[in-house]
């Protein structure tokens, strides 16, 4: 390969790491062709982006930040996929749904909310964060609530409240 090649794949690299949110690193060697193919499958669907890279190239492409990816560079070894993603989880979710019938993907590392993770142990850890869209349903159920508490008080004391003013009206 060429060095104005590798400089490009390196431009590329940087510029698709300095755009997404969160990115994984994996590691998805002696997977054949057609269980490659149903996992590329399955991160289309999820709108994950699966991209398999040089170890070089992409430590160069992350040396690029000023040592924001520092502890990622010991993951590096061996065959390395990245996946990136806009939601912080679901590459941690798929990577444990396909893990039911294949033996890989591995987890090496991940970069999400801004914190580093480092190994196949971090998955279910990842897999448990809630995405921003789960957040902001969380927030929507809890502010809800309240409002939700206050109108029913009013609507089963009115009735009470006119029974009580009818009750104190035949009084007199």
């Amino acid at each position: 390969m060429k060095r104005e090649d590798k400089n490009r794949i390196i431009d590329n690299l940087a510029d698709t790491i300095s755009n997404a949110k969160h990115f994984y690193l994996t590691d998805i060697s002696a997977l054949d062709a057609e269980t490659t193919s149903k996992l590329r499958r399955a991160c289309f669907e999820k709108q994950i982006s699966l991209v398999v890279v040089k170890n070089t190239l992409l430590k160069k492409a992350l040396q690029r930040f000023d040592g924001k990816y520092d502890d990622l560079y010991d993951a590096l070894e061996n065959s390395t996929s990245v996946m990136f993603t806009e939601v912080n989880n679901s590459p941690a979710k798929l990577i444990k749904e396909f893990r039911k019938s294949y033996p890989k993907p591995l987890l090496k590392a991940a970069f999400v909310e801004e914190s580093i993770y480092i190994g196949d142990n971090q998955l279910d850890a990842l897999s448990g964060i809630k995405s921003k869209e789960e957040l902001i349903g969380d927030l929507v159920l809890l502010l809800q609530s309240p409002a939700r508490n206050v109108l029913s008080a009013l609507q089963s004391g009115g009735g009470k409240l006119a029974g009580i003013v009818k009750t104190l009206s035949e009084k007199e």
